[in-house]
């Protein structure tokens, strides 16, 4: 197994820390031999992997390899029936879905799940409930996105594509996450609108904010992560940083099934 250095322990370019975050506290997010079955059929076989605060780990893997379940996992929406997953030492399996949120895990859904016939800002308001945060954090979200500001009060179910994709990483910030897990965020986007996101997700790391990304679009995942783990038939199979991974088009092939120039 490939192994890349772990980064994004510390805020880099002096960037204050998160509010509450201490150093002794921060353990990361934690999988430590995770099993899922939907039914009796098996899907997860002992999935380990960790994100460190700041840092961005990309899981890739081809359709059905057991990504989005491994995201489901973290947020309690798929119980696992082994192993353990924790938050800075805490175990997060047994809790209900709407606890770990409040832990500061967020998660943007794959197709979004937007409040259609909510405004944009009844939606990012939605965000702000999770751990009870005031108009400081909205302001902080609208300048990591400030097309949202003309949209407010427009309903979300008539914004485009990337709009609501804007909308729905907006609020899960809004929930002043420590840790944000992303599923394949730039699917159907326009590639200005791919850059967009990309710059956000490389500037959590000032916030000490931890990322782990499904994406399906290999260039990007490569531009922002820190570490990339390959996942294949429910298992972590390698991880390498994109440093490393570059000069692995084997690697690539094996479990992506695509070939690099």
């Amino acid at each position: 197994m490939i192994r890349g250095r772990r980064a994004g322990r510390t805020a880099r370019g002096g960037a204050p820390r998160r509010r509450g975050a201490t150093r002794d506290g921060d353990r990361g997010l934690e999988l430590d031999a995770v099993r899922c079955a939907y039914g009796e059929a098996p899907v997860l076989h002992g999935v380990s992997l960790s994100v460190a605060p700041g840092e961005v780990l990309c899981l890739l893997g081809r359709n059905g390899a057991g990504k989005t379940t491994t995201l489901r996992a973290v947020m309690g929406l798929v119980r696992p029936c082994a192993g353990r997953i924790r938050l800075d030492g805490r175990d997060l399996i047994g809790l209900r879905p709407h606890e770990i949120p409040r832990l500061g895990v967020a998660y943007v859904p794959q197709g979004r799940r937007l409040f259609p016939f909510l405004t944009v800002e009844e939606n990012l308001r939605m965000g702000l409930l999770v751990q009870r945060r005031d108009a400081g954090t909205l302001a902080w979200v609208l300048e990591l996105f400030p097309a949202l500001r003309e949209r407010l009060r427009q309903r979300a179910g008539t914004l485009s594509g990337g709009e609501q994709q804007m909308v729905a990483t907006a609020r899960a910030l809004c929930a002043n996450p420590r840790y944000l897990l992303m599923d394949e965020p730039t699917e159907g986007l326009m590639p200005a609108m791919v850059q967009t996101l990309a710059e956000t997700i490389r500037g959590l790391r000032t916030r000490r904010v931890g990322v782990l990304l499904v994406e399906q679009k290999i260039d990007v995942a490569l531009s922002v992560a820190d570490r990339v783990a390959l996942m294949e038939q429910g298992r972590i199979e390698h991880q390498a940083t994109p440093a490393e991974l570059a000069g692995r088009a084997d690697l690539l092939v094996r479990y992506l099934g695509v070939a690099r120039s």
